[in-house]
This record gives structure tokens, C-alpha cells and sequence, in this order.
């Protein structure tokens, strides 16, 4: 019952810091051209803020001027809180903070290691070649009102969608003269051959592994995805 009442007091600290930090004057944001994905031809736009940035010691003494607590008391319930959250994650908890959001621990294979096939017959994967390589992250609803509430925005610039200088017989050509040499490529890779950006870049490869003529295809999900030649396009 103590540490029930303990994370709720956190909770509610935290989310009243998370508050305070939504109390910017203004905010700039940007209109960037996005490729088409609907096959129109037309590119579409969205928009992004235009990010400051913000360290732990800046955070700390905004709290402290406007919170009216003492920094060393804001330090301890921000250390407690991170490490409580990170112990709760470790254990398979869905952590939910109110006026915060939902934190989840997410899993992939170590880096060193290749995807494996969800197929009868692979190899099982144990325990020591998966490991914790990310967290996810869901806003509370009350934190994404607040913060609406409290912004005003003004323009900020425009960014515009980076075209490749290739044709796309030409970046087919290049991604497959990549898997040749290096046996699998990724998004990335694929980013640095043709000049296309990341979103592109990964929208064209999907669309490639669906196409048997081009001889590429894909194994494994998303961040773990890679590309690698058909075995009709590798004789």
C-alpha cells in the first residue's frame, strides 16, 4: 500500500513537471513535403515542430523556480522514478504514470546477430542473444491536451522532399550490386546509394521486395528488416 501511494505522489510530480515544461511562449514549426504513398504523383505535406533542446539540469531548475520545491528533492524523485521505471520494465510491467503516458520495454536480437525465420525448423533463439534495445512510449492524453492548450505556433520554415539524381532502373541496379558484395542491405544503405530520404528510401525497398522481377526481397521486421537478392537473382 506504501509504494502504491509513493509512485502516485511521483506520478503526480512528474506530471505537473511535464506541465511547467509545456509553458513556452511560442513554438516554430515546419512544412516539409513528404513522398506520395498513395500513388497520386503529388507530393503531400505534414508538419513538425521545431525542437530546442533541453538538459536534465535545465529541467531541474524550471521545476525548481516553479514548482516550489527544493532541487535536491526534485533530483530525488527524478532518480527514483527513473530507476523504479526501469526496474518495473526489467520485470515485464507496462508502466502507466498518470499525466505522463505508458512505458513499455521493447525487445530485439543483439546486433551481432541476424534475424531468424518464424518457420519450423530454425534455430531457437535463447535467452542470452535477445536483449532490451528500446522503450515505447504512449503520451497520456491529459499530457497532450496540456501541452496543446498552453502552445501557440508560428511558422518556421519550409523543408522540401530530397530527390535521388538517379532513375529507379538505377537504384534497382546499385541496391543489387550491394547485396552481391555485401550479402544483405539495409535502409540505410540503401539511403547512402541513392540519395533518396530515410521514408522514401524505405517505402521504394518495401515496394521492390513485393516485385519478383526485381530479385530483391526482405526477411525479418522493422528494424531488424533486411533485403537480400532472390535466389534466381544471385546465379
Amino acid at each position: 500500500m506504501l509504494k502504491r501511494r509513493q509512485c502516485l505522489v511521483f506520478s503526480r510530480t512528474i506530471a505537473i513537471f511535464a506541465i511547467k515544461i509545456a509553458k513556452t511562449m511560442y513554438a516554430k514549426y515546419i512544412k516539409r513535403e513528404v513522398a506520395d504513398l498513395n500513388g497520386t504523383g503529388r507530393t503531400q505535406a505534414c508538419y513538425k515542430m521545431e525542437l530546442q533542446s533541453m538538459n536534465f539540469q535545465q529541467f531541474v531548475n524550471l521545476c525548481h523556480r516553479e514548482g516550489r520545491m527544493d532541487e535536491s528533492q526534485i533530483l530525488g524523485v527524478l532518480s527514483l522514478v527513473s530507476e523504479k521505471l526501469a526496474l518495473c520494465m526489467a520485470e515485464g510491467f507496462s508502466v502507466k504514470l498518470d499525466g505522463i503516458g505508458t512505458f513499455n520495454a521493447k525487445l530485439g536480437v543483439r546486433s551481432d546477430m541476424l534475424p531468424d525465420a518464424f518457420e519450423e525448423g530454425e534455430s531457437n533463439r535463447n535467452a542470452k542473444s535477445i536483449m532490451v534495445n528500446g522503450v515505447s512510449y504512449r503520451a497520456d492524453k491529459d499530457l497532450i491536451r496540456n501541452t496543446d492548450r498552453k502552445c501557440t505556433l508560428v511558422r518556421g520554415g519550409e523543408s522540401r522532399l530530397k530527390k535521388s539524381p538517379f532513375t529507379l532502373e538505377e537504384r534497382i541496379q546499385k541496391a543489387r550490386d550491394f547485396m552481391k558484395a555485401h550479402m544483405f542491405m539495409k535502409v540505410p544503405d540503401y539511403v547512402r546509394l541513392t540519395g533518396l530520404s530515410r521514408s522514401t528510401a524505405a517505402e521504394e525497398l518495401r515496394k521492390l521486395a513485393s516485385d519478383p522481377s526485381t530479385g530483391i526481397t526482405s526477411r525479418g521486421q522493422r528494424s531488424h528488416k533486411l533485403y537480400i537478392l532472390r535466389p534466381e537473382a544471385v546465379k
